[in-house]
């Protein structure tokens, strides 16, 4: 057996977002248990030449017989995440159907899972917004997210969040936390329930993006606009618990494949 591993994230047209996972994929496969293994960065799409068939065939021709692929993604609820299952020959979770069509592959894949609640993204978010909380008691952490309409998928996104958005509260020692996402549009009504609910706490919006970008910048505050919160739009990267996930998620799945 020859492992190799695959991180797939979903691509921007914007350069620096591609830098910045490119980064903290090289930072992880540098790690002492993935050092001499194969790692490869694949994007769903946009970044043309580093698609996901390209990193298949890249590490095939390294004569890679163990497909570890690790999904880059916030969620299980990522529809993302089910259609490149789905091309890589799994079970579809819902009746969704991708367009990826069926992923030429040779070696044996084991597919991975995304981020969902983990200790470190706690801790990243707590440390992206520090510089916004003046008295933790007194305030609510609100967490945004892409989420998605799609009952199953809706579902899967919804456990996630309200179980980070737990562990962020109890990690800060916070009044509160909530959640929303942006599909559907939930953001601008869950934010005004908790002012109605919670007048006396300030609501700090916490957003659930890999990288900076559109989201962050502009469909966060424009979805907002008008009401009273505390937001700074910093995402996850770049961020060592970033990377750290990717190191655990690499050395678990090749000690699983021994």
């Amino acid at each position: 057996m020859k492992p190799g591993i695959l991180v797939i994230s979903h691509g921007s047209r914007e350069a620096e977002w591609v830098r910045l996972v490119d980064q903290a994929v090289e930072a992880a496969a540098a790690s002492p248990l993935v050092q001499g293994v194969p790692v490869y960065s694949s994007f769903l799409e946009i970044v043309e030449g580093r698609l996901i068939q390209d990193g298949i065939d890249a590490l095939e021709e390294q004569g890679v017989t163990d497909l570890f692929v690790v999904p880059l993604f916030i969620s299980s609820g990522s529809t993302h995440v089910d259609e490149i299952g789905q091309a890589f020959g799994l079970p579809k979770a819902a009746e969704l159907e991708g367009d990826l069509g069926t992923f030429r592959v040779n070696a044996n894949v084991h597919y991975g899972m995304p981020i969902d609640d983990d200790p470190d993204i706690a801790e990243l978010l707590l440390s992206n917004i520090k510089p916004l909380s003046v008295y933790p008691k007194q305030e609510t952490v609100m967490l945004i997210a892409h989420g998605s309409k799609e009952k199953v998928f809706h579902e899967r996104w919804q456990q996630g969040l309200n179980q980070l958005a737990e562990r962020l509260r109890k990690l800060g020692g916070f009044a509160h936390s909530a959640t929303a996402m942006l599909l559907p549009d939930q953001a601008a009504n869950h934010l005004r329930a908790l002012q109605q609910e919670r007048p006396n706490e300030a609501v700090i919006v916490v957003p659930l993006f890999l990288s900076k970008g559109y989201f962050t910048n502009t469909v966060i505050p424009s979805r907002l606009k008008g009401l009273e919160y505390r937001y700074n739009g910093q995402a996850m990267l770049p961020h060592p618990a970033i990377e750290r996930w990717l190191e655990r998620r690499m050395t678990a799945a090749l000690q699983r494949g021994r």
